[in-house]
């Protein structure tokens, strides 16, 4: 079968999610405010080859984070959809089908602190998935089966009958890789994943992600604010702003080529080895209130090549030369 005709795993169509965030009723009557709406996501549509890595980076507050929960079923899209396999995946998680596309899709949280239960050991942190998509009931098979998903993510299995306060961040980040493995999902959204940890652990976490990916053909939706994680990590790169694709390339040809002015700002601010003497080019500007955003392109404030057209009117995302882009400026 060439290439082209097999279908990608994960195909997200338009993906959308507002938030409702206004004042409490009664306070909106009495001040006359309107309901107040939060465009987390706004329209984002992407595809991923099984076996293979989409990053999404942005700043803060682009809705990178909303996306991962969208596609793990944790947000219900205010609109457009996901396919999983040829599979419509929100209509599953709503149906009898929930457990089964669960146990294929698992998500992998930013704060090892955070995600893990610290009143269970490890076995019982590791094992749960297992017991509860029904997959091993018998406690010696369990055992085994925690033991070698440890093994697995470079962990002893005496390491079982332990806490989560006695590792390391970047341990606690492998036992969360352990539970996510545990179903044998085929694909792994993680929330940055490595953001909480000191740089020296980051790479350690990283390569067993990526020799995990080789040993079971997992295919990855990595979330980062960082070009330096994700140029080791991914395949194909989008880079948001405030709830939209702004230009989506496979990896050389974003870092090799930059087209969208953000993108560009993105990688300029990058520490790089050779240009001690350079002076970087720090992002200029900052992010704008989500819940008033600029008009036209939402960029138009920050980017330097800014006319009146990016003022009024909103780039669409398009193809260009083999890449998408929403830019006026970019032909």
């Amino acid at each position: 079968m060439s290439e082209h005709k097999t279908q990608p795993l994960v195909v997200a169509h338009d993906l959308a999610k507002t938030f409702d965030v206004s004042a409490p009723w009664l306070n909106r009557v009495i001040e006359r405010k309107p309901r107040q709406l939060l465009n987390a996501v706004d329209g984002v549509s992407f595809e991923i080859e099984r076996g293979k890595t989409l990053a999404l980076v942005g700043e803060s507050g682009c809705g990178k984070s909303t996306v991962a929960r969208l596609l793990v079923g944790l947000y219900e899209p205010t609109r457009g959809g996901l396919t999983f396999d040829g599979q419509d995946a929100h209509a599953a998680f709503k149906s009898n089908d929930a457990k089964a596309m669960r146990q294929r899709i698992q998500m992998i949280f930013q704060d090892p602190y955070a995600s893990l239960n610290p009143r269970w050991t490890v076995d019982n942190i590791i094992g749960e998935p297992l017991k509860e998509h029904g997959l091993i009931s018998d406690a010696e098979e369990l055992k085994a089966r925690v033991a070698e998903l440890l093994k697995s993510v470079g962990l002893s299995p005496l390491d079982m009958v332990k806490y989560p306060h006695q590792f390391s961040g970047g341990q606690r980040q492998r036992i969360s890789i352990a539970r996510a493995l545990a179903t044998a999902p085929e694909f792994l959204v993680c929330d940055e994943p490595t953001s909480a940890l000191d740089v020296s652990v980051q790479a350690q976490v990283l390569n067993i992600m990526k020799d995990l990916q080789r040993e079971r053909g997992l295919t990855y939706l990595f979330i980062s604010h960082n070009l330096a994680v994700v140029r080791h990590v991914s395949d194909q790169v989008g880079v948001m702003y405030l709830g939209r694709l702004v230009e989506l390339a496979d990896k050389h040809t974003l870092f090799g080529n930059p087209q969208h002015p953000y993108t560009k700002m993105l990688l300029d601010a990058i520490p790089k080895m050779h240009d001690t003497g350079r002076a970087r080019t720090p992002v200029q500007g900052e992010v704008p209130n989500p819940l008033n955003p600029p008009s036209g392109c939402t960029f138009h404030p920050r980017c330097p090549q800014a006319t009146d057209i990016c003022r009024s009117e909103r780039p669409p995302l398009r193809e260009l030369r083999g890449i998408k882009i929403a830019c006026h400026a970019v032909n």
